[in-house]
């Protein structure tokens, strides 16, 4: 069975390309433009990782993170949080409510899907987190 991935990204033309870029790569994706529709399309979907954009309209990333991570069902899914705005101090935010890793557009598509691989491969548990964290961090 193939991975889902939900993409929770207000920009339609950054959905549609990194839809078809992880479609191409064999993944599922599911996908929504909000904040709140994300949430709702996780708890229903329960997919096997969340792409987040950080700059949403309303409800930013950060909040949806910490949404996402106080669902008990959603716990062991890896957030990695993925903004075209990247500002000193953002990653620490992004670990702070809870995401797994971060990545800066614009992507490149060759490492952004080889990224995506060794988040699926960790998940999002005491261990992982930790191995993620030293990636993260440049460790």
């Amino acid at each position: 069975m193939k991975p889902t991935i939900l993409l929770i990204e207000d920009n339609e033309q950054n959905r549609y390309l990194v839809t078809f870029l992880l479609e191409k790569h064999g993944y599922d994706v599911i996908a929504a433009a909000t904040g709140p529709d994300g949430i709702e399309l996780a708890i229903r979907a329960r997919p096997s990782m969340i792409l987040l954009d950080i700059q949403l309209p309303g409800m930013d990333g950060y909040s949806v993170a910490r949404a996402l991570r106080s669902n008990p069902d959603l716990r062991y899914v890896p957030i990695v949080a993925v903004t075209s705005y990247a500002m000193v101090g953002d990653r620490e935010k992004a670990w702070a409510a809870g995401c797994d890793g971060y990545i800066e557009k614009p992507i490149n598509t060759e490492a952004f899907v080889a990224e995506i691989g060794r988040y699926l491969s960790r998940g999002s548990h005491p261990g992982g987190r930790e191995q993620n964290e030293d990636t993260y961090r440049g460790r």
